[in-house]
Formats: structure tokens, C-alpha cells, sequence
């Protein structure tokens, strides 16, 4: 990145995330954010490498991450059920917790994104 702090604005878009995610994290104290001298919210440039997890991004492949629009969120239970549109006709769908989906404020029409880690994926007719 280069700089030291971010706007709220360049913070969400480094993130994936939407401002008013950003701002609702803020509240919620799962992204440390200060104020300029305007009062308006600027992120670390640590923070973001941070949330990103950029300390290992060298073990995935560009390949195992897809970014996309949440197009469906279905919670029943523990278990929800998010859908990703990453390129028509694309989509990748994945089972997670309630309390991930809840955490990450999840909801249709979200930027997100999906880290695919396996060793195998196997389909059959």
C-alpha cells in the first residue's frame, strides 16, 4: 500500500467491504480506526494488513481466492448458508456458522470474498 492511513472510504475498498460495514465494525471495535483533524475516520495501514491476514498471503495462490456479491444468505440454525456471485454465471456457495455470517455482517448485495482451501474437490454424476 505505501501510506501509513487510509480514508474510511479506501479502507472498505482494500477490505472488500462496503463503508457502512466499515463503520459498523468500527462501533463494534472489530477494526481500529482514529480520526483526522475533519473528524472523519482514517485506518492504519496496519490494521488493514491486519484484517486481511496479509501476513500469509503467500501460502494461497491468486487462484484460491474469489472476489464476488453475496446474492443469498440462508441461517437456519447454527449453520448458514452463503452464496457468491464471482462472475456470471459463476458462484460459490459455502456452509459457515451463524456466528460468522452475524460477525461479518453478511447480507445480499455485500461485496465479499471467498478463500477456497482443500485438497481435493471431487464431483460426480
Amino acid at each position: 500500500m505505501g501510506r501509513d492511513y487510509y480514508s474510511a472510504k479506501e479502507a472498505a475498498q482494500a477490505l472488500g467491504i462496503s463503508l457502512d460495514t466499515l463503520r459498523r465494525w468500527d462501533r463494534s471495535g472489530r477494526i481500529v480506526t482514529r480520526r483526522d483533524e475533519s473528524n472523519r475516520r482514517i485506518v492504519a495501514a496496519a490494521e488493514l494488513d491486519r484484517l486481511r491476514g496479509d501476513d500469509h498471503a503467500e501460502q494461497l495462490s491468486a487462484r484460491n481466492r474469489f472476489r464476488g456479491v453475496v446474492t443469498d444468505v440462508q441461517v437456519d440454525g447454527l449453520i448458514a448458508q452463503v452464496e457468491l456471485l464471482v462472475t456470471e454465471p459463476v458462484r460459490v456457495v459455502a456452509l459457515v456458522t451463524r456466528d460468522a455470517v452475524e460477525e461479518l455482517g453478511l447480507k445480499v448485495g455485500d461485496p465479499a470474498g471467498a478463500v477456497v482451501k482443500s485438497t481435493s474437490v471431487m464431483i460426480e454424476d
